[in-house]
């Protein structure tokens, strides 16, 4: 059993599974706090190469890879969700915990089985269809009993955006992928909140304060994260009670990032949820205390929470790659966006660029909510992302 301090214990090693952005801002938290991290990646490039006290190239999605990998582990984290949910369960079985455990990981995994979990543990959540497959779904909408539009979502193998479309008309319906499915009703949505939760072993859960997500109307992914979001206090208190809800209802481990609909008839509806850190709670590194990727730490390291207060108004605002450049990356409009006051720049070191990949963000703070976003937009706006 190793020391109960995780600091500078090299008898205590964190195994991430996933060398993305997302374990490259875990690793910056880890480093500062001198706790040893080593990374699974498939890709030699991953951000997470440099960095990490060891770097392992193989497949997270590999049974044998992850098993191999996690040995001596004192706690597995994830930083993407397609890893192998067998291999977390063999690692359980050998007492090593996992953040998420493998039961909720194999839900969250799945668009239509998480959606399936929040009907049957009575959580507020659009209406559904599932689907066995594309042609069940073109039947019945041919047949008329599905009506458009809806919202598709494809079962597995989803991301950023993708598996996610609108189906208005037959053209929509016809592009549209092969697999297991649901349609859900399209709901008059008011605004869209995201709230980071964190539970430890002990039961303690606590939640970062409510976002705003604003989205790109044609990437279908998060442009800009407000924070605090424009809905009333006592109203926002209801989204933290619901995600804590639904954190509860998983009973997982680390955290988990819920996404609301606020409707326009002032209901509220879980969207979806992610196990681990979350595009919508990147603005806790300059707007909070503790961010998310410390408070990751701190639950696989048996430590207590840190504060999640805001401590001054922050806005996100994605980095991504421009339309029409693909290849190695070059990154124009520098001078100029770094000088933007209150403003801090997280470059992932990816190499290669295309349209609306995600290249970074940036974080601006100010004495309000309207200063911050301005001064996001026009770094965002003075930086180009091309090849």
């Amino acid at each position: 059993m190793a020391a109960d301090s995780p600091f500078s214990n090299p008898s205590f090693q964190v195994a991430l599974l996933g060398g993305g952005q997302l374990g490259k801002m875990v690793l910056a938290e880890a480093r500062r706090m001198d706790i040893s991290v080593r990374v699974l990646d498939p890709s030699p490039d991953a951000p997470c190469r440099l960095g990490a006290e060891r770097f392992d190239i193989g497949s997270f999605q590999d049974y044998d890879t992850v098993v191999a990998f996690c040995q001596g582990a004192s706690s597995v984290g994830i930083e993407i969700e397609s890893v192998n949910a067998d291999a977390l369960e063999t690692l359980e079985q050998q007492g090593i915990p996992c953040f998420p455990p493998s039961r909720v990981l194999r839900v969250i995994q799945d668009k239509v089985r998480q959606k399936e979990f929040y009907a049957a543990q009575g959580l507020p959540t659009s209406d559904f269809t599932r689907y066995e497959s594309l042609s069940e779904l073109q039947t019945a909408v041919a047949a008329g009993h599905q009506s458009l539009p809806f919202v598709w979502k494809l079962g597995q193998g989803g991301y950023d955006g993708f598996g996610v479309s609108i189906v208005r008309s037959q053209a929509d319906l016809d592009t549209l992928s092969e697999g297991v499915c649901i349609a859900e009703s399209l709901v008059p949505i008011a605004t869209e909140i995201g709230v980071v939760v964190a539970r430890n072993e002990a039961g303690e859960t606590v939640c970062f304060p409510p976002v705003e997500m604003e989205f790109h109307p044609a990437a279908n992914q998060v442009e800009f994260v407000v924070c605090p979001a424009s809905l009333p206090v006592e109203v926002l208190k209801e989204a933290e009670g619901l995600a804590k809800r639904v954190a509860e209802s998983f009973d997982t481990l680390g955290l988990l990032a819920v996404e609301l609909f606020y409707t326009q008839s002032g209901e509220w509806l879980v969207n979806e949820v992610a196990p681990r850190p979350h595009n919508s709670g990147h603005l806790t590194i300059e707007g909070c205390s503790t961010s998310q990727f410390e408070q990751m730490l701190r639950a696989m390291c048996h430590l207590p929470f840190g504060d999640t207060r805001l401590l001054q108004p922050s806005v996100m605002a994605n980095i991504v790659g421009a339309e029409g450049f693909s290849g190695p990356v070059v990154y124009e409009g520098l001078p100029q966006a770094l000088q933007m006051p209150g403003t801090a720049f997280h470059i992932y070191g990816k190499s290669q660029t295309r349209p609306f990949r995600k290249m970074g963000h940036l974080t601006a703070v100010g004495a309000n909510v309207d200063e911050a976003r301005a001064r996001a937009a026009a770094a965002r706006d003075a930086l180009q992302v091309k090849a």
